[in-house]
């Protein structure tokens, strides 16, 4: 094993069980600090999953075992994510059905607690990976097919307003503004926390660090989806390592943007939703054929 090699596995690594317990806490405190307060500390989502793990569990008395073992699996969908996009030790296609298994577990613990509003966040977190999974799956089949943009301004122009619209298509996946509002938690506006409201301890726990995961990776694999298809790196190891590099500092940049976002934008009606995913999915195939052809 070269030195090059060595140092790019560690420091994917580093990124792998490092990035998940920082990157969360990086939007919240860019939102605080653009809404005119102090914030959280940037390890408070380590912290308070720390907590969650360290208490017992309160089942509902309606719950079965599922819900006892759905937290895990999630947290075990979620890993299988963030390696796919860290490590790529298969392909990205493989990420829409890690997604499902994930947001099963979620719904599926929400339906089995038997609340009223576990049922009312698990109805919108089913239109809303209805709405963006396709639009992901697009994503990665243009991902895999490995063409790259030339430096022209028309391929530029194609190449941003793909990332953009992909950007739209993760907010949806991770319901974020406009499609749910983390800063409020009014039962009926919410979508995840709503499904999650009989959890405690150690499955609040796993719960909280399956969604921390699955924010760094659909972040990082949007990082990677632009730095892949860029001729801006040279071919060889050299290339690859600068791309590998950059994943870490795109991935810290976008969590700032998304904290900027969350504290500027709003949630809108749900009525607007399928239109507009249906809208974004047609222009992400239209810009997909366009940088086939370019």
């Amino acid at each position: 094993m070269s030195i090059s090699t060595f140092l790019i596995i560690a420091y994917q690594l580093l990124i792998f069980f490092g990035l998940p317990l920082v990157l969360g806490g990086i939007v919240r405190k860019v939102r605080a600090r653009t809404q005119g307060r102090k914030g959280p500390k940037i390890l408070q989502v380590y912290y308070e999953i720390r907590k969650y793990l360290q208490k017992e569990p309160i089942d509902n008395p309606n719950s079965g075992v599922f819900a006892e073992i759905s937290p895990i699996i999630a947290l075990y969908a979620s890993i299988m994510i963030w390696s796919i996009v860290i490590f790529e030790w298969a392909p990205f296609i493989l990420i829409p059905f890690f997604l499902a298994l994930y947001r099963f577990c979620f719904v599926s613990f929400a339906m089995e607690s038997g609340t009223s509003f576990g049922g009312l966040g698990s109805g919108r977190e089913i239109l809303l990976s209805v709405m963006a999974e396709p639009t992901i799956i697009l994503m990665i089949l243009v991902a895999q097919s490995h063409i790259e943009l030339s430096l022209t301004p028309v391929s530029a122009l194609i190449g941003v307003l793909f990332l953009l619209l992909s950007f739209v298509a993760i907010l949806a996946e991770l319901a974020k503004p406009p499609f749910d509002d983390p800063r409020t938690h009014l039962e009926l506006t919410m979508v995840h926390e709503a499904m999650i409201l009989e959890a405690s301890g150690r499955t609040m726990g796993f719960f909280e660090l399956a969604s921390q995961i699955k924010l760094a990776g659909l972040l990082s694999f949007l990082i990677k989806l632009a730095l892949e298809h860029s001729k801006l790196f040279p071919v060889g190891e050299f290339g690859n390592m600068t791309r590998e590099i950059l994943v870490l500092p795109g991935a810290l940049v976008l969590a700032i943007v998304l904290g900027f976002w969350e504290a500027d934008s709003v949630r809108r009606k749900w009525s607007w939703v399928p239109e507009f995913m249906g809208l974004c999915f047609l222009a992400i195939l239209i810009l997909g054929t366009l940088v086939k052809l370019s």
